[in-house]
This record gives structure tokens, sequence and C-alpha cells, in this order.
């Protein structure tokens, strides 16, 4: 299977085969590393003070800056692995 197809697979797989009980830093990582893999660099100004979920999700791809494409996926991959043992639906 190629990292491309791997990668949509563990798209599908964290919605269907993990519980809904992840913790919001675990959602946040995945959501930075997605983006990142998917997008690259954030390209977006971070949202005002008011908006305390965007925020959180801008600096989630923030922290992930700098990763080529390659590398997000394959720690994305190995993320949602992790949490569907640890958090089976």
């Amino acid at each position: 299977m190629s990292s491309q197809a791997e990668f949509e697979q563990a798209a599908q797989d964290v919605k269907t085969k993990a519980s809904s009980n992840i913790s919001n830093d675990a959602k946040l990582a995945l959501y930075g590393l997605y983006k990142q893999a998917t997008e690259g660099d954030v390209n977006t100004s971070k949202p005002g003070i008011l908006d305390q979920k965007g925020r959180a999700k801008w600096s989630a791809w923030e922290k992930e800056k700098g990763k080529d494409k390659e590398t997000a996926q394959q720690e994305y991959i190995k993320l949602v692995k992790e949490l569907i043992e640890k958090h089976p639906a």
C-alpha cells in the first residue's frame, strides 16, 4: 500500500475504529499532522482571542511547521494506530 493510500486509510480508520473518548490533546495532534500532510505549513493568520477552538487548532498545525508531507503522513498513521489500540470503538 502506498504512503498516500495508507494515510487516507488511517484518516478513515480514526473515524470508525477509534472511540469518541480520545483526549482533546490527541485530537489536536491528529489535526495538526493532518493539516501539515495535506496543506503544508500553516498558511492562515492566528484566530482572534475569542476563538479558543480555532486558536487551539491553529497552534496544533503551527507546531508541525517545517515537516515534509511524507513525515507528517507517517507520524499521523503511527498516532492513529496507537489511538485505535488504546481506544477501540
